[in-house]
């Protein structure tokens, strides 16, 4: 029953676009993304009471790509995509007893000639991943890199609950609150309403009080394409993610994956064709709109599959994990296999990142 919650809430959202795009205020994004979990929920989830010592776990992931720009003759085009993370577990009174925030901006230029000029072929790391590398502690007030600032933010909203962290007071879309303010100095619109929704799409799937919580992130842009007369270009900025719990002993007591596919396209001339005031929905809340389960020749989705190997790693160790038996990247036992049949790298990749980032 645990495990059915979790895969009903990823098939019953709709492919609508999420509120959060540039032309609505964050106030507005969190309103919009409250209604529609809460209107998820009222008809997929079942009334849970917790056990004694469990949590509910929960991952939201928002996707904006409204910073991108044409190319001109004196600026290359940029295809931008910022994609926000949260993690959380819940107790039974609905407030957060962890938190973990994590963001991926990938950035691919192109010319007015519709030729794209980034490697597409290079690693592409989270903001937590670079740290100090991302360079923002250089022009910080407080002298704090983005990942420092996400890492207060995430702490600051232990034992809130959502309503409390999307009433966290701002100024100017800032931290009004002096405590909150000596540690993150950024905006924290996206960080509220990410938070949030992780908090509102929280299940029970074995968490238990005590256990650790990280965040694995994998993304790639080989999928891009220049423009051509035949067909118009893409900067595609595909990232896999997984949030998950450990225990004392190293394992999984709670898994969810999820994905993003952003493709912002543009034409032979370096204008973007894609609208990019509407941000994209990950492919849990697409559900069967994503359309894998059309060509799949076990007729699941790619949610439907992410969710079942999440499930078959709850109870193992990364190592264990690591160590499922592939043909060509795609399990080999026939249990397994009955649910998911689509290339699992990725998946334990994300996994074995998130339980080294697990705290």
């Amino acid at each position: 029953m645990k495990k059915r919650i979790a895969l009903i809430l990823g098939m019953v959202l709709t492919v609508s676009a999420l509120a959060g795009c540039t032309n609505k205020t964050a106030e507005e994004f969190m309103q919009e993304q409250s209604e529609k979990q809460n209107a998820v929920a009222e008809e997929s989830k079942e009334d849970v009471v917790l056990a004694e010592g469990e949590l509910k776990t929960g991952l939201a992931v928002v996707t904006k790509v409204g910073s991108s720009t044409d190319a001109a003759a004196d600026a290359e085009g940029l295809a931008q995509t910022d994609v926000m993370i949260a993690a959380v577990t819940v107790d039974a009174e609905g407030k957060i007893v962890q938190c973990a925030i994590d963001s991926v901006q990938s950035i691919v230029n192109f010319g007015t000639d519709g030729k794209i000029t980034t490697d597409t072929t290079a690693e592409v790391q989270t903001k937590n991943e670079l740290g100090t590398n991302y360079g923002m502690h250089k022009a910080s007030s407080i002298g704090k890199d983005w990942n420092e600032q996400a890492a207060a933010f995430a702490e600051y909203c232990i034992g809130k609950t959502a309503d409390e962290v999307k009433g966290i007071a701002v100024a100017e879309g800032k931290a009004a609150d002096a405590d909150l303010a000596a540690g993150c100095t950024i905006y924290i619109g996206d960080f509220q309403a990410a938070v949030a929704q992780a908090v509102e799409n929280a299940s029970v799937l074995g968490a238990q009080a005590g256990d650790k919580l990280g965040i694995g992130v994998v993304t790639t842009l080989a999928d891009s394409a220049d423009a051509s007369a035949e067909a118009e270009g893409v900067a595609q900025t595909s990232a896999t993610i997984s949030a998950l719990t450990v225990n004392a002993d190293g394992v999984i007591t709670s898994a969810v994956i999820d994905g993003v596919q952003a493709n912002i396209n543009f034409d032979t001339t370096g204008k973007i064709t894609t609208d990019i005031t509407v941000a994209v929905d990950s492919k849990n809340v697409l559900g069967t709109n994503y359309g894998m389960s059309k060509a799949s020749a076990i007729g699941k989705e790619w949610n439907e599959q992410a969710a079942a190997y999440a499930q078959y790693a709850t109870g193992k160790t990364v190592d264990e994990v690591n160590g499922t038996a592939v043909t060509e990247g795609v399990p080999s036992d026939a249990d397994l296999a009955a649910s998911v049949t689509i290339h699992i790298t990725d998946f334990n990749t994300v996994i074995t990142k998130a339980a080294g980032n697990a705290k």
